[in-house]
């Protein structure tokens, strides 16, 4: 009897511990490292799409005027502050003249010194003349006497002298005449440079622009081409972009784009590429672009601020569709995990063209109605059991 007591406890003992393991194995392989790996899965669709670029920006100026003196100067004063708005031609400050308006008087007098110079050589020219005149006319006449022998021979030779001297000294009433006339013109041409010079005391706007910079206040010493100002032409503000080269095939100038403005992140304007810079950056592997707003924001945005440029390319014709998370790189090699009769199977690919939705083209490796994997918990191998469901917890659709 007690032998056949302990032979059921034993046969008890030996159910519940197959029902133990029964039950582990069940949790291991459906919930532990065993389990299948649960993964979603998309179907393989051709569809056309529009491709999108999306960069960073920085805002800037393409006209920039520094304004300054052209020769060293102390800042007498400046009449513009960082901020305004100023018109084409309108004064933007004043550098000292020192001794220029001094110096100004001084030629101007000696202008009016060299015209009256010229008034007495000419009276000088003509009493001269006058002077030969005579002198010519006496030896003419003496010389008829002569032929007549009424005058001897010395006062024909006197007349003759006389007559030679009045032409040297109108000769040099002449030259002194040139001398005069070309000294004026030296001193009015001395005068006109420094009038040049005084006018180029004034700062002056050379556009409409935008004071961006101030660099010195009244008293400053400066030094040739040294700023003192710094004015931008707002209507020239555009953004410096940045885009990968791997996704810009297709960038070309007149491209629609919306620009985010840092500042504005919550809103966007519309806007167009000016044009594709000739040199990209092999160092980043980017190339560079330049973005100009359809209408200038109100209130101006500041020069230097970060602005994101999201360009919209030309539409492209219908390929086999994934999305961006399907896509792997296993070995080395691009490709997808394809499911086959519940088994994985690894298929390279060679991708295409992506939209901003995270949509790539399949331009070889892919059939319409293949199905892949989209997500997965954990990383898939070739061996992996698989559980295909709608959603993974914690993964956003």
């Amino acid at each position: 009897m007690k032998g056949l007591n302990r032979m059921l406890r034993a046969s008890a003992l030996v159910v519940v511990l197959i029902t133990l393991v029964g039950v582990f194995a069940y949790a291991a392989l459906r919930s532990g490292p065993l389990a299948p790996i649960q993964v979603t899965a998309a179907t393989v669709e051709n569809q056309p799409i529009s491709p999108g670029l999306f960069g960073i920006g920085t805002l800037e100026a393409r006209y920039t005027y520094r304004i300054g003196p052209t020769f060293a100067g102390r800042v007498k004063r400046v009449d513009v502050q960082v901020g305004d708005m100023v018109k084409a031609g309108s004064f933007l400050g004043e550098m000292d003249p020192v001794d220029l308006d001094e110096r100004i008087k001084a030629q101007e007098a000696a202008l009016k010194r060299a015209q009256a110079n010229i008034s007495t050589a000419r009276a000088q020219v003509q009493d001269v003349m006058a002077t030969t005149a005579y002198a010519k006319s006496q030896a003419r006449r003496y010389e008829q006497l002569f032929l007549e022998k009424v005058a001897t021979t010395e006062l024909v030779e006197a007349k003759r002298q006389e007559l030679q001297v009045a032409e040297a000294r109108l000769l040099a009433a002449k030259a002194n005449l040139d001398a005069v006339v070309n000294e004026q013109v030296s001193v009015r041409a001395d005068l006109a440079g420094l009038l040049l010079q005084r006018a180029n005391l004034h700062l002056v706007a050379p556009v409409d622009g935008l004071v961006t910079t101030r660099d010195a206040d009244p008293g400053t010493t400066v030094v040739a081409g040294q700023p003192v100002v710094e004015l931008i032409d707002p209507s020239s503000m555009w953004i410096n972009v940045r885009f990968d080269q791997l996704q810009s095939a297709g960038l070309r100038a007149d491209l629609p784009v919306r620009i985010v403005l840092r500042s504005k992140s919550g809103s966007s304007v519309a806007g167009k590429v000016l044009r594709v810079e000739p040199m990209a950056d092999a160092v980043t592997e980017e190339i560079m672009a330049k973005v100009v707003f359809d209408a200038l924001p109100d209130p101006l945005p500041p020069i230097g601020e970060l602005a994101e440029i999201t360009v919209a390319l030309p539409p492209l014709p219908a390929l086999p569709v994934v999305h961006s998370p399907s896509i792997q790189r296993v070995d080395g090699l691009i490709g997808v995990w394809l499911i086959e009769n519940n088994g994985l199977r690894f298929a390279p690919i060679t991708p295409g063209a992506a939209d901003l939705d995270g949509r790539i083209q399949i331009i070889k490796g892919l059939n319409p109605g293949d199905r892949v994997v989209r997500y997965s918990q954990r990383r898939l191998d070739a061996h992996s059991r698989i559980r295909v469901v709608e959603h993974l917890p914690g993964v956003v659709r």
